[in-house]
């Protein structure tokens, strides 16, 4: 018998077909490699708020309630702190900012109970309590370990995991907005 020099038809079209399939696979693989190593990420996936690097650890710390108590931290719960110092003498731009906080603790509805609210300093005056706050002594300590200095003008606020790391920073002026999408993500 002899042999022809042209493969059968169907032949052909077998390795056509894995030609093909293999296209695929590497240029799929090809396009996620560049896209990952092109620092490109879905927005889904993104944290509004500045990721700390590193985390600073709150753990060692004193922290002590408004009522006298000691704030331990309770991971097992898996609750998410928003932590926010009030300077002294803050007046309307902390009433503001508590207000503001209320209500993105409000809109997470049945993960609310998840989050609380450490709300290190004075709170201000005729404020509604709400069961997420958790009223809390100034602490120079913690102070010292946070990014930045909290002002009248200035007042950042910080979200904690439940081991009790800082882990994102919200700008001065921040929009209450992206804090909630944030809690969105992490509270589900």
């Amino acid at each position: 018998m002899t042999q022809s020099a042209h493969p059968a038809p169907s032949r052909t079209r077998s390795r056509l077909q894995l030609l093909l399939v293999a296209a695929f696979f590497l240029g799929s693989f090809g396009i996620a490699a560049s896209l990952f190593f092109g620092g490109w990420k879905p927005s889904q996936t993104r944290n509004i708020g500045e990721m700390l690097d590193p985390y600073p650890d709150l753990r060692g710390l004193d922290l002590v309630r408004a009522d006298g108590s000691a704030w331990q931290w309770q991971p097992a719960e898996r609750n998410w702190h928003v932590v926010f110092v009030a300077p002294q003498g803050c007046g309307e731009p902390c009433a503001a900012m508590y207000d503001a906080l209320h209500r993105v603790w409000l809109s997470e509805g049945r993960h609310a109970e998840r989050l609380k609210v450490l709300w290190f300093g004075e709170v201000p005056a005729g404020a509604a309590s709400f069961s997420g706050l958790v009223p809390m002594q100034a602490s120079p300590a913690l102070a010292a370990a946070l990014p930045d200095t909290a002002s009248a003008q200035a007042l950042p606020a910080y979200l904690a995991d439940p081991n009790g790391y800082l882990v994102l920073r919200y700008a001065p002026g921040f929009n209450p907005g992206s804090l909630r999408k944030d809690l969105g993500r992490v509270l589900k």
